[in-house]
């Protein structure tokens, strides 16, 4: 389905795009914390500017935001839901080329559940099996462990497939976090240590080149001062 989306004036407006906007749209949760950083900040927040700036590759550390697209619903492999991405955002690096990126906004919350949870049982029902077939392909995994958290995949695999429709060179799932004590870090750290890599706060890390396509992930430790929003 194509939509046709409309520019935002203040934060509220993210609000009316939650899917459950009473429950998630209060002082001190991720979603009010995220559209009130974002909209603040003239381009990236200066912690995922930074973030960009610590970037492998030479490239991306000049990255700069074009579009950004709150609650941004990507769909997956085989039948159920969309991912819906707290943000999107299309941006361009420094050789021109097109980055893809979906933003996770955190705070106390998880990461949903873990694969082998999200399954329901030892094989899952066959479109599950062929949903997570589908988003390893993507991610460019050939197994995940049970315990795996399921949003980090389909965040992650939601860049790429925006980065195919995109036609985009680079696809980051990036996790900006506004808990002072990093919760659910160790959970983000574990999805990183697939790649062989050991993730870093404040860092992108390189993970994978997935076809023509670069992917990277990221955590970005976001202002308290947003929790009081």
């Amino acid at each position: 389905m194509i939509h046709t989306y409309v520019p935002t004036k203040t934060p509220e407006d993210w609000k009316s795009l939650l899917a459950d906007p009473e429950k998630h749209w209060r002082t001190g949760n991720s979603a009010r914390a995220l559209a009130y950083c974002w909209e603040e900040a003239n381009g990236f927040p200066g912690e995922v500017q930074r973030l960009f700036q610590s970037a492998p590759l030479g490239a991306l550390q000049t990255t700069h935001p074009l579009l950004l697209l709150p609650e941004y619903k990507v769909p997956l492999p085989g039948q159920g839901r969309d991912s819906q991405n707290d943000l999107f955002v299309l941006a361009k690096a420094g050789d021109g080329a097109l980055v893809s990126i979906t933003v996770e906004g955190k705070v106390s919350e998880s990461f949903g559940q873990p694969i082998g949870v999200w399954k329901g049982s030892a094989d899952g029902t066959p479109n599950k099996a062929k949903r997570l077939a589908g988003l390893l392909a993507y991610v460019g995994l050939a197994q995940i462990p049970d315990t795996i958290y399921y949003q980090l995949l389909h965040r992650s695999a939601s860049a790429v497939i925006a980065a195919q429709q995109y036609n985009a060179a680079y696809a980051i799932m990036l996790v900006h976090s506004f808990s002072p004590i990093h919760a659910h870090w160790d959970a983000f750290a574990d999805f990183v240590a697939l790649y062989g890599k050991a993730a870093e706060r404040g860092v992108l890390i390189d993970a994978a080149q997935i076809g023509d396509i670069r992917f990277l992930v990221g955590w970005a430790t976001g202002d308290s001062v947003y929790l009081t929003r």
